[in-house]
């Protein structure tokens, strides 16, 4: 059920793919089987309760390296199922195998998503990649007519270039990229492919001024929009909004007073467990984290206890329901 043609892709995504997009944590139960219940009642939160315009799934945050291809097309599933009017999801259909990447794409676009995002191959023994990723971008948008997003990070071993960049923007089907690279990256790609490709890139601190000196429409996307975030407390939202109507000035206060929240979330992240303390930040949110899966890592209850301790003074405010769940965590 293709929400529109491969020819209109690229029109599609200029309409709709705008605005804050979050990066989704995958809650697992106790037991370790995915959490369908607690799944849904973040992105119901998520979306009405903090304005966030869209949802990336499953991807390297929610631990689809950890979940099999079922479940992988199960979160894809809640999350269309979920998600209400207004608002948008990409799912990631990133694999190193393009059997599974193409399967994964196929069901996103048989459910009705918005678009989908496929990260950049893992290339052993490559020592240039130009020719063998364009190959491989091709492959996947010739197989679907859903809108890609491409993703470019340093896990991949390499960094696409903003010429390749460039070159794919040609792809009739791809129309945007979460790209995790250096800032004179980025906005050498925006000069040369913004008339054909929304770039963007997952830093929440650079997303204003991205917006204000790079025209940008979109930030894809992580974890900070609703880790900044509360009911009652839509900072990120607000900071956004002002930066889109022109009030720069106003916009750069806002961004600025959640400095403590993202020194409170750095200074008690540990090094080997950014989704055990991410999930754990949730909790105190009143929201649904749950375990994480092998290979990550648990915290401590000495990590979790510095993370209460700063969650408490970074002067984010809850509502009274937020905060029982809070003290429970």
């Amino acid at each position: 059920m293709s929400k529109y043609t491969r020819k209109d892709a690229k029109a599609y995504a200029r309409t709709h793919l705008k605005g804050i997009w979050a990066a989704a944590l995958t809650p697992f139960s106790e037991d370790l089987s995915l959490d369908e219940a607690g799944f849904r009642k973040n992105i119901r939160h998520w979306t009405n309760d903090l304005g966030i315009d869209g949802l990336f799934i499953a991807g390297k945050q929610g631990e689809f390296f950890s979940m099999s291809v079922k479940e992988r097309k199960r979160t894809f599933e809640l999350a269309v199922e979920t998600t209400p009017s207004g608002h948008h999801t990409i799912m990631s259909c990133s694999d190193q195998n393009l059997d599974v990447v193409i399967d994964l794409a196929r069901h996103a676009q048989a459910i009705g998503a918005d678009f989908i995002v496929v990260h950049a191959p893992i290339l052993h023994f490559h020592t240039a990649q130009d020719e063998t990723v364009f190959a491989y971008y091709r492959a996947v948008a010739n197989a679907v007519d859903i809108g890609i997003a491409l993703w470019s990070h340093p896990d991949s071993g390499y960094l696409l270039s903003p010429q390749l960049c460039n070159r794919l923007a040609d792809i009739e089907n791809v129309v945007a990229i979460k790209y995790s690279v250096p800032r004179f990256m980025y906005a050498e790609l925006t000069r040369l492919a913004s008339d054909r490709l929304i770039v963007s890139t997952s830093s929440e601190e650079e997303w204003l001024d991205n917006i204000l000196e790079l025209d940008w429409q979109v930030y894809l996307c992580s974890s900070p929009p609703y880790l900044l975030q509360t009911a009652v407390d839509r900072r990120m939202r607000e900071y956004t909004d002002l930066a889109f109507s022109g009030r720069a000035d106003a916009a750069r206060i806002v961004r600025d007073s959640l400095n403590p929240v993202r020194e409170a979330l750095r200074l008690t992240r540990p090094a080997e467990k950014p989704h055990a303390h991410q999930k754990y930040w949730q909790e105190l949110l009143g929201q649904v984290g749950g375990k994480v899966r092998a290979p990550l890592l648990e915290l401590t209850e000495a990590e979790k206890r510095a993370t209460r301790e700063a969650f408490a003074t970074c002067g984010l405010k809850l509502r009274v329901s937020d905060t029982t769940a809070g003290q429970r965590a």
